[in-house]
Formats: structure tokens, sequence, C-alpha cells
């Protein structure tokens, strides 16, 4: 498979290369909000909606900065873009689903400092993504996000059930789980050639 192709890029940011089981950014969020698989699911959403609209507008900011020579004003920019993402999920939430924006409670807001998002911008960057490219990694990441966060959240609620001893359980359990997955998407690694 082409490592420049849309689809190479998309199933790279999902799968192969997923940015919480496979480069361990966005941990907060993953362990913090996957208690309950409805909690979970729509955080993954709001967070894919900010690492799009956060990696559209990188993609724009960084060539105006590379047009005018301003390049380490990088960092600082890509900041700013995602702070003021997460402002409108916030402000979209709280006006239209008031039950889901208290469920996020405080991660909400943690969302801007996801380094997973800023590891989205910073990544096309470094890459040299165009802006189609962009577009496609910036959605594996969020879709592999939100896979990761929906099948912890749901791997949790079952071993609620279960009877296990108090020493694996809370955190413990939850760092076990997390585990766990990132060896299962260690399977992954050779789909679609060598390319990384």
């Amino acid at each position: 498979m082409n490592p420049e192709s849309l689809s190479f890029i998309f199933l790279s940011a999902f799968l192969i290369n997923n940015f919480v089981l496979a480069m361990f950014l966005g941990l907060c969020p993953f362990v913090g909000v996957s208690a309950k698989r409805d909690t979970a699911f729509n955080m993954g959403l709001a967070t894919t909606f900010v690492m799009f609209v956060s990696s559209v507008c990188s993609y724009g900011i960084n060539l105006v900065l590379t047009k005018y020579n301003l390049e380490f004003l990088r960092l600082i920019s890509y900041i700013a873009i995602i702070a003021s993402s997460v402002q409108l999920v916030e402000m979209v939430l709280k006006k239209f689903s008031p039950t889901l924006f208290r469920a996020l409670g405080i991660f909400l807001p943690l969302i801007t400092t996801n380094c997973a998002i800023l590891g989205v911008a910073l990544f096309q960057t470094a890459r040299g993504y165009d802006f189609l490219q962009s577009v496609a990694f910036s959605l594996g990441a969020g879709a592999g996000f939100a896979l990761a966060i929906v099948l912890m959240a749901g791997l949790r609620e079952k071993l609620e059930l279960s009877n296990l001893p108090s020493i694996t359980q809370a955190a413990a359990l939850s760092m076990m789980l997390a585990g766990i997955l990132s060896m299962t998407f260690m399977g992954f690694a050779g789909l679609g050639g060598s390319a990384a």
C-alpha cells in the first residue's frame, strides 16, 4: 500500500500507529473518561471534532507562517487553535446537551491539554502532509482515539460485574487493561506493508 495514499494515512493513524495505544498520547482522558461507554463515546466524538478542526486550522496557519518565515510561532499558534476549538465544543455541548456537558465534567476543558491533539498538528506539519492528507490523518487519529476509549470503557463495564480481588481494582485494573489493549494493537503493526 502506498504510504502517501489517503487510505493508508487514515488506517495508520486509526490502527497501526494509534495515538493512545501505540504512541501513548492522550492517556489522561483515556483513563479518566472510560468508566461508561456512553460518556466515552461522546468524549471520542468531541475529541475527533477538535482534532479535525485544529488540524484544518493548523494546516492553514502553517501555510501563512511558512510564507512569512515565522515558523517559530507554530507551537503557540497550534495551542491557541486547539484552545479555541475546545471552547467551541464546550459552548455547543452546554447549549444543546447539558447532560453530556455535566457528564464530561472537567475532562471536557482538559481536551485543550490533550497531547494527542497537539500531536496531530505537529506530526502533519513534520511529515509535510497536504490538505487532504492532513484531513485523513486527523480523522484517522480521532477515530482511533474514539475506538480506544470505547474499547476501554466496554472492558471496564464488563469487569465491574466480575468478582475481582480488591488489589486489582480501580487504577491498577485500568493500567492492566490499557497494557493488554496496547499489546493487542501491536498486532496491527504489519498491516498495509512495512511503511511507518
